[in-house]
């Protein structure tokens, strides 16, 4: 998998057309008039930008899913997709993250999952510095903490971390949105029980944030004045964190007397999440007429992979939101077809069809 993310990464200049008078957000030309100074002025509503769903998620071997698929093809199809490491998205310029975190306050609650055949592992299924993550407290991030649970960050720390290594590295790059799941969902036949998010949870949530990014690096909630997201240039080299949740988790996370380090995703909100592109078409354009950001989604459940079908990926482009988030930054070698990112290219752009983004325009293919 990681192989083919390479490769596809390397010769993306070969099988896509490359549009010369895009204008580079994150290294502008200098040329006029796609320079820093006209860039770095751009609100963060003219950013578009791709990112993953379930960034840390590794592949469940084949057995493994195959055991699944035995009791549940639709569901198995829908596991069956992987990323690389965080670090190597970053590096190929995808700017959206997302994780599932589990609470994990003593340590070592979900180190025995019983895995895809429901009958545990003779010896734990993971490296030897990931089973010591896995046994220290602190939340975990995994997708089903029975069946898919291995990551590529196992902690929500160690996750964090190598995004603000790699951020302090690329001084100079666009925002890094994360969002976050907080996972408290009961899981099938021999998997322990999870523990619930309360306000007690969230406020510990909010302390490994800010212990593992700091506070030059992060954008929070209040910082935002006014409702008004900032410039790109002003939250280059940030990354923020957004809680996409029900209702009634994100209540409590609100109810808390503690400034928040997350945004809360939610109509009240300065981010919304609305996975449709399609049938939430209208509500999209809505959220940005209003000013707030969006995330939205190209694919789900590998199906549009499967059927090569691009129809919302393309939905996704022309609705505007500022997020995109999809499993094919790179095409599977088994449905080569289909991929998400640009039709000129990468995976950051200003967004079509905004006044200032159409100022940036030129032909200068130097």
């Amino acid at each position: 998998m990681r192989n083919a993310f390479a490769l596809a990464i390397a010769t993306l200049g070969a099988v896509l057309p490359w549009t010369a008078s895009a204008c580079d957000l994150e290294r502008p030309s200098g040329i006029a008039p796609c320079t820093r100074a006209a860039v770095d002025a751009l609100p963060m509503q003219a950013v578009q930008a791709i990112g993953t769903h379930n960034s840390y998620k590794r592949a469940i071997p084949a057995d493994e899913l195959a055991a699944h698929r035995a009791v549940d093809a639709h569901g198995a199809d829908g596991l069956d997709y992987a990323h690389p490491p965080l670090r190597e998205q970053l590096d190929a310029g995808l700017r959206a993250l997302e994780l599932d975190v589990y609470h994990d306050p003593d340590g070592g609650r979900y180190v025995a999952p019983p895995g895809a055949h429901r009958r545990g592992f003779a010896t734990p299924p993971w490296r030897a510095d990931d089973l010591a993550r896995m046994r220290a407290p602190g939340f975990k991030v995994m997708h089903l903490h029975d069946i898919d649970f291995r990551s590529h960050c196992v902690g929500f720390t160690q996750c964090l971390r190598e995004v603000g290594e790699w951020s302090r590295a690329h001084p100079w790059h666009a925002p890094v949105m994360i969002s976050i799941n907080a996972k408290d969902g009961a899981g099938g036949p021999g998997s322990v029980a999870v523990l619930p998010f309360d306000a007690a949870a969230f406020d510990a949530l909010d302390a490994e944030v800010r212990a593992a990014l700091p506070a030059s690096q992060r954008f929070e909630p209040a910082q935002l004045r006014g409702g008004t997201w900032p410039t790109l240039g002003a939250m280059r080299g940030k990354v923020f964190l957004v809680l996409d949740e029900s209702p009634a988790k994100s209540a409590v996370y609100r109810s808390r007397a503690a400034a928040p380090a997350l945004f809360v995703a939610g109509d009240d909100s300065a981010f919304l999440v609305l996975n449709d592109p399609v049938e939430q078409r209208d509500a999209i354009r809505e959220a940005l007429d209003a000013g707030r950001l969006v995330r939205t989604r190209a694919d789900a459940d590998t199906r549009e992979a499967r059927a090569s079908d691009t129809r919302r990926r393309d939905a996704a482009f022309e609705s505007g939101a500022q997020f995109v988030s999809t499993d094919y930054p790179h095409a599977d070698p088994r449905w080569p077809r289909y991929r998400v990112e640009f039709p000129e290219g990468g995976f950051v752009r200003c967004r079509p069809g905004h006044a200032q983004c159409a100022a940036l325009e030129t032909n200068d293919e130097n």
